[in-house]
């Protein structure tokens, strides 16, 4: 661009040719440069490759002083604004631009005072102005590196906050899951607390209801349970409801619900499930019992349970059918235990 004006002022001259081939030489060096740069990154790996553009700039401005003598009036704005660009265009390099401005300047004058040969006078006006957009340019990038570094320090706390804040969230978020497991899952056996058996097993009756598959519910009671803590121990009484959990839990099917009912009591719900299904699936359960083998001082003790069965009906609640099952488990109880027992 400053070509055209070049050939406007001087035609096809020896300065000319100078002239352009010094701007085509600092463009293809810049262009190269920021080619280079844009490979290499960053600058703390190498400044010194960030600073050549400067040098370079500043090489072709103080040379078209000796090139352009005549227009040396318009080289000190040009001077002046490449001075401030330098500081405000090259972010994160304070030292490196304040050197290269200040070296523009001292070269520019020497230039001047060599070339065109300006007075003492006007030496001093043009340094004067040099020195202030210096101090200007140099307090204005001051100025946004501060401010950058001020940013930079807000962003981190504010990631700080935010990785705080997410901790605190997955923190809440295991209380939550572990208030939840508490709530819906009995804390010795493992199996669904009496809330939320109820709870599933009077959405899994209404499903039956509404599209007629049969539903039955299991009774269950620990045989005898009694005379196990008063032998040897609540503690032994805890490990048998635990081993007899386990094996219900393996004897029934996924889709199968259990819940501990209250003591050595447990409730299953079977969905789609027939009464020929269920007492079939109750006696293998019963039997499974029965082979539990249990270690230390328990080894010579046999278990049993008592199964109660109930048939769904299409217009029974819950409470209506662990009633009917109940009132079966206590038959099977009365009728001397281990045994499964459904109304006929």
């Amino acid at each position: 661009m400053f070509g055209i004006s070049d050939y406007n002022l001087l035609g096809f001259t020896r300065e000319y040719y100078l002239l352009l081939t010094m701007r085509i030489v600092v463009v293809s060096s810049c262009l190269a440069l920021a080619f280079i740069i844009g490979r290499r990154g960053g600058y703390s790996r190498s400044v010194w490759l960030h600073a050549l553009p400067l040098w370079i700039f500043a090489a072709g401005i103080i040379l078209i002083v000796p090139l352009r003598p005549d227009s040396f009036s318009t080289q000190v704005t040009s001077t002046v604004v490449a001075i401030m660009a330098f500081y405000l265009l090259i972010p994160n390099l304070l030292t490196v631009a304040a050197i290269a401005s200040v070296s523009l300047s001292i070269g520019f004058l020497w230039a001047a005072i060599i070339y065109v040969g300006i007075s003492p006078a006007v030496t001093l006006r043009i340094g004067l102005l040099l020195v202030m957009a210096n101090i200007v340019g140099y307090c204005a990038l001051l100025r946004v590196e501060f401010l950058q570094r001020q940013q930079f320090t807000l962003l981190n706390e504010e990631r700080d906050q935010n990785r705080q804040l997410q901790t605190e969230i997955a923190h809440r978020k295991s209380l939550e899951d572990q208030l939840r497991m508490v709530a819906e899952h009995d804390a010795l056996t493992g199996v669904n607390s009496r809330g939320h058996f109820m709870k599933r097993a009077e959405a899994l009756l209404q499903r039956s209801q509404q599209e007629k598959p049969p539903f039955c519910l299991f009774m269950i009671d620990i045989d005898h349970f009694k005379d196990v803590n008063d032998t040897w121990g609540h503690t032994c009484g805890d490990r048998v409801l635990t081993k007899v959990a386990d094996v219900c839990r393996h004897s029934l099917r996924p889709t199968d619900i259990i819940g501990r009912f209250g003591g050595e009591e447990f409730v299953v719900a079977l969905p789609n499930t027939d009464s020929i299904n269920a007492q079939a699936v109750a006696e293998r359960l019963k039997e499974n019992v029965a082979a539990l083998i249990l270690e230390g001082e328990m080894s010579d003790l046999r278990l049993s349970v008592t199964i109660g069965i109930a048939v769904a009906n299409a217009d029974d609640d819950l409470d209506a059918l662990i009633t009917r099952a109940d009132n079966m488990l206590y038959v099977g109880k009365r009728d001397g235990r281990n045994q499964v027992v459904m109304l006929n």
